[in-house]
């Protein structure tokens, strides 16, 4: 499970609760691993462990590979009954899964929504959405949390949506608390480009901790993680690409009142609308991405012009960042003229040191990546380091 840490990769990590992030974490699943990944000796380990199995945050589930000797006895995450949704909003639909403290997922859903309508009323659907969807396990699970990614900027400390262009009457909102008053659980909220990031980081396996996701849909934002952390920046706004001015872009008026925005010419928004002022028929960028597989030349060429366009963004991303993976999310991802256009843009504009091994990819995760990753940040307050070895001590 942990082959790509190098022995002594965690030695800081030497706390009960800290062996537990790495088993919470998918890193290690067994107490040789975790001795291995700290510099512990077997014996220490072996003692925390222990505190960890009285306490019922890990169970032993079976044994795992033999690296020579006895087969170790594999540990996992306890799951007590306890389920957290995640759950990914934008204008039309909602993505719901649910998930276990094991990070298990359990089911989910789609439904349809209508994001114009009051905060509150959104949100009551959404949890009776979550709690239908939890009552089709048919066991005494019980809903312990509530993650929501939603498609706006989400202001770093306080946690409200601050000026989103596709939320009107969400300005100021504190997403989070609202839920929790309506749920009866905690509540967290992020950006669902942020929580795409985040979603795509642990599904690939935690691999690659340089990486910057872009939704490509309605709109472009991106968002970002360094050394397998999210950056959200000094108010949140990081990874917020969508009102960058793009240079030679024609003079189209953005949601924020400028000329020229990313989003204003390069968002699927902008290409419905490009294409229906031309006569052609399409509601969405579904649509748009349907006719381009069609071979429609206009829909094509618009495509690779949005490719391009977000490409040339993303190649002063790519410069300053230089992150080792670039990852290609939302529904635009879907055409391959919009995805070589990106390509196509970043390797001409960037300097080719920033593009010696840089992966440009498809999301892995794909449209589950945005409620898997707020059910992680979930996930991971519930299950806190900190707060674990304050529960044992108190034991």
């Amino acid at each position: 499970m942990s082959e790509r840490h190098e022995p002594g990769s965690f030695a800081q990590t030497t706390t009960a609760g800290g062996l537990f992030a790495l088993v919470r974490d998918g890193i290690a699943d067994s107490r040789s691993e975790l001795s291995r990944l700290t510099g512990l000796a077997m014996s220490t380990v072996g003692n925390r462990v222990d505190d960890l199995l009285r306490a019922g945050y890990l169970v032993e589930a079976g044994t795992g590979a033999s690296r020579g000797g006895r087969r170790p006895r594999s540990l996992a995450v306890a799951s007590d009954g306890r389920v957290v949704a995640g759950i990914d909003f934008g204008a039309r639909h909602a993505n719901i899964a649910l998930f276990d403290l094991a990070r298990t997922r359990l089911a989910t859903a789609s439904i349809a929504i209508d994001i114009a309508r009051e905060p509150v009323t959104v949100l009551t659907e959404l949890h009776a959405a979550a709690v239908d969807l939890l009552a089709t396990l048919e066991s005494d699970d019980r809903l312990a949390g509530i993650g929501l990614a939603v498609p706006g900027p989400v202001r770093v400390p306080d946690g409200r949506v601050v000026s989103p262009s596709r939320m009107p009457g969400w300005n100021g909102v504190d997403v989070a608390e609202l839920m929790a008053s309506i749920a009866g659980v905690p509540a967290r909220v992020e950006n669902d480009a942020n929580a795409m990031a985040v979603g795509e980081y642990i599904v690939s396996g935690r691999s690659v901790g340089d990486l910057v996701l872009v939704k490509a849909g309605s709109s472009i934002g991106t968002g970002v993680l360094a050394a397998g952390v999210l950056h959200r920046g000094f108010r949140g706004m990081a990874g917020d690409v969508s009102h960058t001015a793009v240079a030679d872009a024609p003079p189209v008026l953005c949601s924020c009142g400028r000329l020229g925005c990313l989003d204003a010419v390069a968002g699927g928004a902008a290409i419905v609308r490009s294409l229906r002022e031309a006569g052609v028929e399409v509601d969405d960028t579904a649509g748009v991405v349907a006719l381009a597989r069609d071979s429609h030349p206009l829909a094509t060429r618009l495509l690779r012009e949005a490719g391009a366009r977000t490409g040339a963004v993303l190649a002063n991303v790519v410069n300053f960042f230089n992150p080792q993976r670039l990852v290609l999310g939302g529904g635009l991802s879907a055409a391959d003229a919009f995805t070589a256009g990106v390509r196509s843009s970043v390797y001409d504009l960037c300097l080719p040191i920033s593009t010696d091994g840089l992966e440009i990819v498809v999301s892995e995760a794909g449209a589950d990546g945005g409620s898997v990753g707020v059910a992680a940040i979930v996930l991971e307050s519930l299950l806190d380091a900190a707060a674990v070895d304050v529960a044992l001590r108190a034991t």
